[in-house]
């Protein structure tokens, strides 16, 4: 059996087990030992990230040909366009070159959200908005390139899903482990 790690990462942890520097990390937080992150989620980015000690698993989770989806909440600076929309869906021009297709819609802000720490910046002047996006590639800062692509920086980035796992009623920095085949 391999275990499998649900982690819901928190604002400003890297996506790795130590550093130099002196920031928060992995460690600060998983105390299951041996496992190791399948994929990454930037130090700015929030949610579920995935760690397995099983090297088998972590290519059938991240490998690009598994195309594995991965669902986000994206809070956006300004109101998208239906255009804007509809360029997200059809793939974005970034700078690694044009995004597939994304399923993306309008939500509501996320009822089972914590409070980020630090807060994200509000401008009174400037709205905000909730995406769900969800894509199966994943290039460096690809969802953060998009919306920027299109006009509408993102403020929050949180990953809720990826392929069957989810973070369910995971507090930010808490993990479950689980046994899977």
């Amino acid at each position: 059996m391999a275990k499998l790690v649900l982690f819901n990462k928190p604002f400003g942890v890297l996506s790795q087990f130590t550093d130099s520097s002196g920031r928060r990390t992995l460690a600060d937080y998983i105390t299951t030992r041996r496992v190791y992150a399948v994929g990454r989620l930037d130090k700015d980015s929030e949610g579920l990230l995935l760690l397995t000690d099983d090297g088998k698993l972590q290519n059938k989770i991240a490998h690009p040909r598994r195309k594995m989806a991965k669902h986000y909440w994206v809070q956006i600076e300004g109101e998208i366009s239906d255009q804007a929309l509809r360029q997200l869906r059809e793939g974005v021009n970034i700078k690694y070159g044009k995004t597939a297709p994304a399923q993306v819609r309008l939500i509501s802000e996320p009822v089972e959200l914590w409070p980020r720490n630090p807060p994200i910046r509000v401008r009174k002047s400037i709205p905000t908005q909730w995406l769900e996006i969800i894509i199966s590639e994943g290039k460096n800062r690809q969802i953060r390139r998009m919306t920027a692509a299109v006009g509408c920086p993102t403020l929050r980035l949180i990953r809720f899903r990826i392929g069957d796992w989810e973070l369910g009623h995971l507090a930010s920095g808490e993990f479950k482990v689980l046994e899977v085949n």
